[in-house]
């Protein structure tokens, strides 16, 4: 019971989790001259981009900030950590299912993507927006059906995204089914997609990273 106790205490006093990188981040280096650093930032579909077999954009200067599990409030917390003190020129911010599982209000999470977006803009961090990626059921949480939700989110980031002038990359096209959830051909359990999924959207996001940084 102690070491329990401990435990939630460790994890209460880093809510938003700024130890998981902070040794990272303290060991990586300057972006080399003219080199295009962007940082990839969400939760575990973030995380899990190189961990679940493929490959994470070999041969590029990119670099994972996902921590599986987080919601939005968190992400907002350790943006200036994870994203703007490494100084990259872009973040691809892989919007998560967990607001929509922790059942956070919809006002609650709109208000912490356009923080996050508005602290890049500030920095000069070029934003790529994805869509959060297709999902039917939960297997934490069977009570939920998120598919129509998830839909509702999604119209409000591609709408925001427009009227910011934001690059948004939409996942739907090669991951969602005709029910809205993931192809079973592309998840490992209906919501984090495997070494195919990440297959489908690696152009895509790197068509949303050329986008940003005016690469033809």
């Amino acid at each position: 019971m102690a070491k329990q106790v401990a435990t939630m205490k460790a994890k209460l006093a880093d809510w938003p989790q700024l130890g998981y990188y902070r040794e990272a981040n303290a060991a990586l280096p300057a972006a080399a001259a003219g080199q295009d650093r962007v940082v990839f930032f969400g939760a575990s579909v973030a995380e899990f981009w190189g961990k679940r077999g493929g490959q994470f954009f070999p041969d590029k200067p990119y670099i994972n900030r996902g921590i599986g599990g987080q919601t939005s409030a968190q992400m907002l917390v350790r943006f200036r950590q994870d994203v703007i003190n490494l100084h990259p020129v872009a973040v691809v911010f892989l919007e998560s299912t967990n607001d929509i599982s922790q059942e956070m209000e919809p006002e609650m999470s709109e208000d912490n993507w356009e923080s996050i977006a508005e602290l890049a803009k500030a920095n000069g961090i070029r934003m790529i927006l994805t869509s959060i990626t297709p999902s039917s059921h939960f297997p934490w949480n069977p009570s939920l059906h998120p598919a129509e939700t998830i839909r509702t989110r999604n119209v409000w980031l591609k709408e925001y995204a427009a009227s910011h002038s934001l690059t948004y990359v939409d996942f739907d096209p090669v991951l969602a089914n005709a029910e809205g959830g993931m192809k079973a051909e592309l998840t490992v359990d209906g919501v984090h997609p495997n070494k195919e999924g990440y297959a489908a959207m690696a152009p895509l996001v790197q068509a949303g990273i050329d986008k940003a940084l005016g690469v033809k």
